[in-house]
């Protein structure tokens, strides 16, 4: 009897730790992919480095203040604050800023396929660093993913409508996330995750505002309805929640799994695309979503390591 009912717990606990991380990856999915959207719409009225100074700063705020409210025990060192900048320099500051930038002359749903290329890079990068396995089934996974990708990639040079330099930041965003991504794995201190995420966002912003204050102009900024509701949502829904989410998922999945999530990201960014910002979706595109959504169940679905 003792025995049978300590596997029956064990089962429920297994069964509720599973739907917590189906619950975690669904708003994440949802958070991450919806910023693409906003961000496009706030660019039209606001220069993409001050939008983003102003985002982390005021999102890093809100993160220390939720970190003194729910009482996260002690202060960081400065080695790990040092750690942590480092972190938000890659995740934040130069992933998004070039991502940014590149999107004034790119389409929303073009930089949300582009930066979903992060699980490929991210895997090959964590074998030889990280020592993960890259299982028969995985490899299956992200080269499925991959051709997705490349199909929905494919669907929108090929008219050449999206410009190369704006591109070519994209490329140079993407590199940056899956930097951040590998060096979460090996750097992340051990702090509660409101200020992990707080000393990340206003790191981030610091550094990004002496470049926007530089080279973009103030007097460029039209303070729109639009603009605002979606700066508000950035800041709370993206870098407060949004953040938030991607830290809890990748402190309890390996990083070639907790990247492949951004497979998610082409479907959900197309949609958001041309349901907020009007922007076209080719049949290609549609197309590409079946080997994305195959890819994503076999990368996630494997054991971990």
């Amino acid at each position: 009897m003792v025995v049978a009912a300590q596997r029956a717990n064990r089962v429920r606990a297994l069964i509720s730790d599973r739907w917590m991380e189906i619950l975690l990856v669904g708003l994440f999915c949802l958070l991450w992919s919806s910023a693409f959207a906003p961000a496009k719409i706030a660019l039209s009225d606001c220069p993409p480095l001050i939008l983003l100074a102003v985002r982390f700063l005021v999102a890093g705020v809100i993160c220390l203040g939720l970190a003194r409210r729910f009482g996260e025990a002690g202060g960081a060192t400065w080695r790990q604050i040092g750690a942590l900048g480092l972190l938000g320099l890659f995740n934040n500051a130069i992933y998004l800023g070039f991502s940014w930038v590149g999107m004034t002359t790119v389409s929303s749903g073009f930089a949300a396929v582009l930066i979903s290329a992060n699980p490929l890079l991210t895997a090959l990068v964590a074998v030889p660093v990280l020592g993960e396995r890259l299982t028969t089934r995985k490899i299956a996974g992200l080269v499925l993913g991959l051709i997705g990708v490349g199909i929905v990639l494919r669907s929108r040079l090929g008219g050449g409508i999206e410009d190369a330099g704006g591109t070519l930041l994209l490329l140079g965003g993407l590199i940056s996330l899956v930097t951040g991504t590998v060096l979460y794995k090996r750097l992340a201190p051990p702090v509660g995750p409101w200020t992990g995420n707080g000393i990340q966002l206003l790191a981030a912003g610091l550094a990004l505002l002496p470049l926007a204050l530089g080279f973009e102009d103030l007097g460029h900024i039209r303070y729109t309805l639009p603009m605002l509701a979606s700066m508000a949502w950035m800041v709370l829904g993206v870098s407060v929640g949004g953040y938030f989410l991607w830290f809890k998922i990748l402190a309890r999945r390996s990083a070639t799994a907790a990247s492949s999530l951004h497979f998610l990201m082409p479907p959900l960014g197309l949609a958001f695309g041309w349901v907020i910002v009007g922007e076209g979706v080719p049949l290609l595109d549609l197309i590409g979503i079946a080997p994305i959504a195959a890819g994503i169940a076999l990368v996630t679905r494997a054991p971990r390591p």
